[in-house]
């Protein structure tokens, strides 16, 4: 068998265990579709993921039906402005042994888990929110000089209200950056809604089923990686990336009249890593430029920032972007060489 009929055949295998966990996500979530989908591709490349949307919308129940879809341990917390980091990370306590000595004990606390639900996220201090920091970003716990690895794979999945402010802390632009997609749930339409009311109100009870454990995804983490990403869609992400950057030789008006500050360049990681997702689902292995601009908007609303006008003038940061993606072109005529690796 060739490399590429290899590859074909993993690309399909690998649609089908996604379509496995995502049909038992529908079994309980009612709509949602790009939302699934959003979470789905955190989840598969081994991001972060956080859903914003006024209560009652299903961002909770999803997390925690993913969590029962995956034999993986799950631990919730519910952020507080009273919460504190020895809360959420764990702390030393003074434990007497059998033979009646004192020694400190390393308490685990809730983040020691493989998918932790941060829910309302931005009702904790920024105390609380910085020991998040290092988790997301390094996937370890470091307690009195001490540093512990959690355990593979680790997801957090958040949650936040867009609309109460009272009580709120908003995430510092360094933790927003490290979740891989944001994602925006929107209301559920009339035939959705009615959907929802026959399945809430008449007693019935739908559990999912565990159909992939932790050893699976990390496989299919690795193959998303073997994807291909072709030198020119590789350029038209990056220069998606430098057009954000007010003032830069990429920079549309649009930019230089909206936006403060641009994506970083995890935005460019976050690009290539879920276009390639998105490719594997078509059956494909390799990224067209398709699969990128299907990625786009939830990969860097939390990226950027809008300026003093774009905020007076009632601009959302979707707007935007989006005619950032318009006006961009596919293919510039100055593709530069791809770089060596020494």
């Amino acid at each position: 068998m060739s490399i590429g009929e290899s590859m074909q055949k993993q690309a399909e295998e690998f649609r089908e265990r996604y379509t496995a966990v995502k049909d038992q996500i529908g079994r309980v979530i009612v709509g949602h579709d790009d939302i699934v989908h959003g979470v789905l591709t955190c989840m598969f490349i081994g991001g972060h993921c956080l859903l914003e949307g006024v209560p009652g919308l299903g961002k909770t129940l999803l997390i925690r039906t993913l969590s029962q879809t995956l034999d993986l341990d799950f631990n919730r917390i519910q952020f507080t402005p009273d919460l504190m980091p020895s809360d959420i990370l764990g702390t030393n306590m003074v434990m007497e042994t059998t033979d009646g000595k004192r020694v400190f004990e390393f308490q685990k606390g809730p983040v020691f888990t493989q998918i932790l639900l941060a829910d309302e996220i931005n009702r904790a201090t920024p105390k609380t929110q910085s020991a998040m920091l290092e988790t997301m970003q390094e996937k370890t716990v470091t307690v009195a000089g001490t540093r512990y690895e959690l355990q593979q794979p680790f997801f957090v999945m958040a949650t936040q209200n867009p609309i109460e402010q009272e009580g709120t802390y908003p995430l510092p632009e360094a933790q927003l950056d490290r979740f891989f997609f944001k994602l925006v749930v929107g209301y559920s339409g009339r035939e959705e809604l009615n959907t929802i009311v026959d399945r809430t109100t008449k007693g019935v009870t739908i559990e999912p089923e565990k159909v992939m454990d932790g050893q699976e995804i990390i496989k299919w983490q690795k193959l998303i990686r073997d994807v291909i990403l072709a030198q020119h869609v590789q350029d038209y992400i990056v220069r998606l990336i430098l057009a954000t950057h007010p003032e830069g030789p990429f920079a549309l008006p649009v930019t230089n009249q909206f936006l403060r500050w641009g994506s970083s360049p995890r935005g460019a990681q976050t690009l290539a890593l879920a276009a390639k997702v998105r490719a594997l689902l078509e059956g494909r292995y390799n990224v067209s430029f398709e699969d990128v601009r299907r990625v786009y908007l939830p990969a860097l609303r939390h990226r950027v920032i809008l300026n003093f006008e774009a905020q007076a003038e009632g601009m959302e940061t979707d707007q935007v972007l989006l005619e950032i993606l318009e006006k961009l072109p596919e293919k510039s005529d100055d593709v530069p060489p791809t770089a060596s690796v020494a």
